[in-house]
């Protein structure tokens, strides 16, 4: 089993790149090593994994088996993209992002410290499959610290506010306001995420670890 690098793909010093993964496979229309595939230090591109030319990642950048990532991706420092992930072109996702296995990303901007549970499915075309879909609403926005919970949909042109959880299963059509938790479908405010509760008892609230490990970058 070999892996398989195209020309014009760089790869970050201390990179590792495991059997059977494809490298700067050029998208339709371009040639081999026509547009670069750049991939930042201290990487980990597990087997099965194909990331085509045209696309940017960062710094310590983990894949799962079988991670799909078309053309024209950007993504930041410490992202993770699990097992069978698929990120079709156009998305741009910020620093500390982890996208879990079997999601679907189409034309998705994604703020810093972002956790996408298993099978979350972004769309971007309101009346598929209309050929005017790419000067439409396009895909969704979340700002910083958004949770969403597994086998979750979000609806294009949808805008999540900054720390709020999306529950799981959960279909979102409209807007989502910062700091609210949101479930069912279509998915509906049930309360704030600070009136949640640590049933445990590990912390004061479930997310007052993510306040003291960035004690600046919260609101």
């Amino acid at each position: 089993m070999e892996l398989h690098v195209y020309p014009n793909v760089s790869l970050g010093e201390g990179t590792v790149v495991h059997p059977t993964a494809i490298l700067g496979f050029p998208p339709r229309g371009a040639n081999p090593g026509e547009l670069p595939l750049v991939i930042g230090p201290g990487s980990v591109i597990r087997p099965y994994t194909t990331i085509y030319a045209g696309t940017r990642i960062g710094a310590r950048f983990q894949t799962g088996q079988g991670t799909s990532i078309r053309e024209d991706n950007v993504i930041g420092d410490d992202c993770s993209v699990g097992t069978h992930a698929v990120l079709e072109y156009g998305n741009r996702l910020g620093n500390g992002v982890r996208v879990h296995s079997g999601c679907f990303l189409e034309g998705v901007t994604l703020g810093n410290n972002i956790f996408l549970g298993p099978h979350v499915v972004f769309t971007d075309d309101p009346h598929p499959p209309c050929p005017k879909y790419k000067e439409c609403k396009g895909g969704a926005i979340l700002e910083d610290y958004v949770k969403i919970g597994a086998n979750a949909t979000i609806l294009p042109g949808i805008r999540i506010g900054r720390g709020s959880l999306v529950g799981a299963g959960s279909v979102v059509a409209t807007d989502v306001p910062s700091g609210v938790v949101v479930a069912g479908s279509p998915a509906r405010v049930v309360k704030r995420v600070d009136e949640l509760t640590c049933w445990p008892g590990h912390f004061e609230h479930p997310y007052s670890w993510e306040t003291a490990n960035h004690p600046t970058d919260r609101t």
